[in-house]
């Protein structure tokens, strides 16, 4: 574990079927689902405190809606019974939730983070994290944007997104790491593809 921390707790946000549906567009990260599982594996092992955020969209066209499958948690990332569900139907999962009383009842030293989108959800949940006093990290590679219009009309890379979301992040609300610096050494660690 990172930064000298005890008792960590990690937070996946809004990692739900809907986040599959084309209309999103193209993303990045294409193996941050395989990263979440190893994390959450890691987590699991350790019986460190696990909180599932699942958004219910109160949005007439959304996939995340509670009556459509979208809503549904992806298979990789499903919490178990013991495992800790927040509800929340905004970008940050700290409104309308409990999330910030259930993570000071765990008594965690530090937060992980990881998830969607990265400079929608995530990122609002990240900001609050850190502006309510939690020490907070960013998993750079359990998290993804999506290809975004600009108010110009230009389209930018969710590369791009992504790193910017981060660097707005980083230092300010949250420290941003990679998940080998959690996972390096351990049989956890997901497999990296080599450089084409």
């Amino acid at each position: 574990m990172t930064a000298n921390t005890i008792r960590p707790a990690l937070v996946i946000v809004d990692v739900q079927k809907g986040i599959d549906d084309p209309a999103w567009g193209r993303r990045n990260n294409p193996n941050a689902e395989t990263v979440l599982a190893a994390l959450l594996a890691y987590w699991r092992r350790r019986a460190l405190p696990r909180f599932h955020v699942r958004h219910d969209s109160t949005e007439d066209d959304s996939p995340y809606r509670p009556d459509r499958p979208g809503n549904e948690f992806k298979p990789e990332v499903a919490p178990v019974e013991d495992e800790a569900v927040v509800i929340k139907t905004t970008n940050s999962a700290f409104i309308g939730t409990d999330l910030a009383d259930r993570l000071t009842a765990s008594g965690c030293d530090a937060v992980f983070y990881g998830g969607v989108l990265t400079n929608n959800s995530l990122e609002a949940t990240v900001r609050m994290s850190g502006n309510l006093g939690f020490r907070s990290f960013v998993v750079a590679d359990a998290c993804w944007a999506v290809d975004t219009i600009d108010l110009r009309g230009r389209t930018w890379p969710a590369e791009d997104v992504h790193a910017l979301s981060l660097a707005n992040l980083d230092g300010e609300y949250a420290t941003v790491i990679k998940s080998e610096d959690i996972l390096a050494d351990t049989a956890e660690q997901p497999h990296r593809p080599s450089p084409s």
